[in-house]
């Protein structure tokens, strides 16, 4: 369609987006929206995710998750707060909370009340870093100032969780101790990423506890997939994962990343080439990326 046009729909389909996020908890048929601008449902569909970054469907899901999450944050029963969120039954919501929120619905609720979550700090050649984990995976891992900073970022994420400092373990016992195993993987999960970060070692393939909307997921996983060695700019993960115009909202994604390195959002770059943003800051951006060219890949 003409550029005029385009831009007009563009801004339609923006303001419909607003609309369904406002009013999550109605139903929206996709016939019914896709009768708005004249389209298909499935040429508007394609046409409201390559603008928005997310199928109608996709937003609403979303707009009902975040105001669950604020429901539950403010203290709220966990059915009550499904029935504020707009959920119309409580089995697709359990059903799909743990996937999206990484715990229940009602650990979440509590601040990850008996989540069980192991960490470790140590210098890099690029600053302190720490790293925990859950039992599904590597949740946290994050360059700070000091350990203590390190210390406090993870217990705000995780306020109520039971947060186990790993140290250096002692083979006393006879007995297997779950935790101590726990201990001594976190263990050598850190040091096999201080390895790459530090010299050039392999980048390790740990298991990951990554939790973020619908969006951030897509981005994630897409950033996972980019070679060592190579880069991205903002517009080409956009492009890849079916939403051209979310340039913005990659970067965002980009920048909300908990889990530094393992998922390298580091190798996404401006259009121009430029470093663009890094949650740990350009230098350490640069660095990485310096290393990783250095290793040939």
């Amino acid at each position: 369609m003409p550029r005029s046009r385009a831009s007009r729909v563009d801004a339609t389909l923006l303001s419909l987006a607003r609309r369904l996020v406002a009013r999550a908890d109605e139903s929206w048929p996709l016939s019914t929206l896709a009768a708005e601008f004249g389209l298909s449902p499935s040429a508007f569909q394609r046409r409201f995710t390559a603008v928005i970054g997310l199928s109608p469907k996709a937003l609403q899901d979303a707009a009902r998750l975040g105001r669950l999450k604020s429901a539950l944050k403010a203290g709220s029963r966990v059915t009550d707060a499904i029935l504020e969120a707009g959920f119309g039954s409580t089995s697709r919501v359990y059903g799909e909370a743990p996937r999206d929120l990484g715990m229940t619905l009602s650990a979440y609720r509590d601040g990850a009340a008996g989540e069980l979550i192991h960490w470790v700090v140590r210098e890099t050649r690029l600053g302190w870093l720490a790293m925990a984990a859950t039992a599904r995976g590597v949740c946290f891992a994050q360059f700070g100032e000091s350990p203590s900073t390190l210390e406090a970022e993870l217990a705000r994420e995780f306020p109520k969780a039971t947060r186990v400092e790993s140290v250096a373990s002692s083979a006393s016992s006879d007995a297997p101790d779950p935790k101590e195993d726990a201990r001594a993987q976190l263990d050598a999960w850190i040091a096999a990423l201080d390895a790459h970060l530090s010299r050039a070692a392999p980048a390790p393939a740990l298991p990951l506890d990554l939790r973020g909307t619908a969006f951030q997921m897509r981005v994630w996983r897409f950033l996972q997939g980019i070679p060592l060695g190579e880069t991205r700019s903002y517009a080409d993960v956009a492009q890849a994962i079916g939403a051209p115009k979310a340039t913005r909202a990659v970067g965002t994604a980009c920048g909300a990343n908990r889990v530094a390195v393992l998922v390298p959002c580091h190798r996404v770059l401006r259009g121009d080439g430029g470093l663009g943003g890094y949650r740990w800051g350009l230098e350490r951006k640069r660095a990485l990326l310096d290393a990783e060219r250095a290793s040939g890949g």
